[in-house]
């Protein structure tokens, strides 16, 4: 069996992403999104972290394969981690990575190279 590639693993990632997004409204939330994609050009290529950004060095958010959500109950902004667990939950049992994990309650990540 062959890796999946990086560009396999991207593309897996969103429709990932667009499952959970619909979890979370048939759950009765609402959501946005926050950082997706994070320019090297602006936070520096992967292991790398310029002054001023406020990405991690090896964020997977650089490689495409991480989003930060926001979710809202009845029009309310929720920021806890535990308000994000019936998401980060399901994020889990379909091969994901939930940031809640770490103290990033509203990070939904896939691993890619031990990274997070």
């Amino acid at each position: 069996m062959t890796a999946e590639t990086l560009g396999e693993k991207q593309r897996r990632f969103t429709l990932m992403a667009a499952k959970l997004i619909e979890h979370i409204y048939a759950s009765g939330y609402q959501a946005t999104f926050g950082d997706a994609y994070r320019d090297p050009r602006v936070h520096g290529p992967m292991g790398a972290k310029k002054v001023n950004s406020y990405s991690a060095a090896n964020s997977c958010h650089k490689l495409r394969l991480a989003v930060d959500l926001q979710i809202f109950k009845d029009g309310i902004y929720l920021t806890s981690t535990e308000d994000y667990a019936f998401a980060g939950k399901y994020w889990e049992s379909i091969g994901g990575t939930w940031g809640g994990r770490f103290n990033d309650g509203n990070h939904f990540s896939i691993e890619h190279n031990g990274y997070k």
